[in-house]
């Protein structure tokens, strides 16, 4: 006869093997603070009103602690992929063009867009805004992935498909639906302006697909449940419910600030939990998890501020207009991370993202 699991066991099934303690894993990487924030957000207009891109509003203005609060994390977040490639191990060897030539390619790159602001400067904006959201959703499908591992629940084929389709949902919809990216940005001016009905498909294309992100976790999960997957974690459900959440109630434009906050803090703390992880590992390691956390996080904020104010000023002083410096500087920042994070988070066999991904110990405090 075989043995029925406990509810004890069902229980710690459900919740899932954290990285370091529930609290932090749930409030910090899945989201579970965000969510908080949001509803704060919603309610108070003008914590709504910081969010907007028109940054000359009162509301704006009285937010002192923004542009500190943008760089503690959003900044740090950027500069947080570089830092890991550089500090992880194997990575000149395994990535030489990415650690190497791509960063030249991608300054000559934005110094070709800025000499031609005029005619590329906004298709590299409406890059950098239409790839965000897929970014964003890629990073909940990596997550909700990895402590599904961590966890024992070993997604088949089926269910890791699936579930890659139901996080991307947010990113399809900002896609079909969003004012000046995706669709918005590919489909020529003159169609869009002799076709009317163009824009009322879209924007009612977009809804559904904003609520079926809401609604098909939640049966993803009970799916995975029933299936030879095992049980899925609810952080890996909440991670990608989050992710939807940040798209559908804040919206990608509307609220690009506080929605990148979420996500840069969300960032940092799985990052940061890898490094720690890999300098602890090394046989020559001589310091504790205090220590590299600190080393870690101050190496982003210094290259996060360097990027985001130490560049755009360089091409300035060269003699190139404020605006295109700042906004093209920030998109290709974007982009490079993009691509950064596409290759530093491989969950391979032989990727040193795997031994630390099945290692069972938390870390320290």
């Amino acid at each position: 006869m075989s043995q029925q699991p406990s509810p004890r066991s069902v229980i710690t099934a459900i919740w899932g093997r954290t990285f370091v303690h529930p609290a932090f894993d749930y409030m910090l990487i899945g989201g579970g603070l965000s969510l908080i924030i949001t509803l704060v957000v919603c309610v108070f207009p003008s914590a709504l009103a910081a969010g907007y891109m028109a940054l000359n509003t009162d509301a704006v203005a009285n937010l002192t602690f923004l542009p500190y609060l943008i760089l503690l994390s959003n900044s740090a977040h950027f500069s947080a992929s570089t830092v890991r490639l550089y500090t992880k191990q194997g990575a000149y060897q395994s990535l030489p063009f990415l650690t190497m030539g791509f960063p030249l390619l991608a300054i000559a790159i934005v110094t070709f867009c800025i000499c031609l602001a005029d005619r590329l400067g906004p298709h590299l904006q409406a890059l950098y805004l239409t790839w965000s959201p897929f970014h964003y959703a890629a990073q909940a499908y990596g997550l909700a992935v990895m402590y599904c591992y961590r966890s024992g629940c070993l997604l088949t084929h089926t269910d890791k498909k699936m579930l890659w389709w139901v996080a991307m949902l947010p990113f399809f919809s900002t896609f079909v639906s969003g004012h000046g990216v995706g669709l918005g940005w590919l489909l020529p001016d003159v169609f869009v302006s002799s076709v009317p009905e163009v824009n009322e498909v879209r924007t009612i294309g977009g809804n559904v697909l904003a609520g079926l992100a809401v609604v098909t976790p939640l049966l993803l999960f009970v799916k995975v449940w029933f299936s030879r997957s095992g049980t899925m974690p609810l952080i890996s459900l909440l991670a990608v419910v989050t992710n939807g959440i940040w798209f559908i109630v804040l919206g990608p434009l509307d609220a690009f600030v506080w929605a990148t906050i979420f996500h840069g803090v969300q960032y940092l703390a799985i990052v940061v939990i890898f490094h720690v992880k890999d300098q602890i590992s090394r046989p020559e390691n001589r310091h504790g998890t205090l220590y590299h956390v600190a080393w870690f996080y101050s190496l982003c904020l210094l290259l996060g501020y360097c990027l985001f104010h130490i560049v755009p000023q360089a091409y300035l002083f060269a003699g190139f207009g404020q605006v295109e410096s700042m906004l093209l500087v920030t998109a290709a920042i974007n982009i490079h991370h993009f691509v950064v994070d596409a290759y530093i988070w491989r969950l391979k066999k032989t990727d040193a993202n795997r031994r630390i991904l099945e290692s069972k110990r938390p870390v320290s405090a």
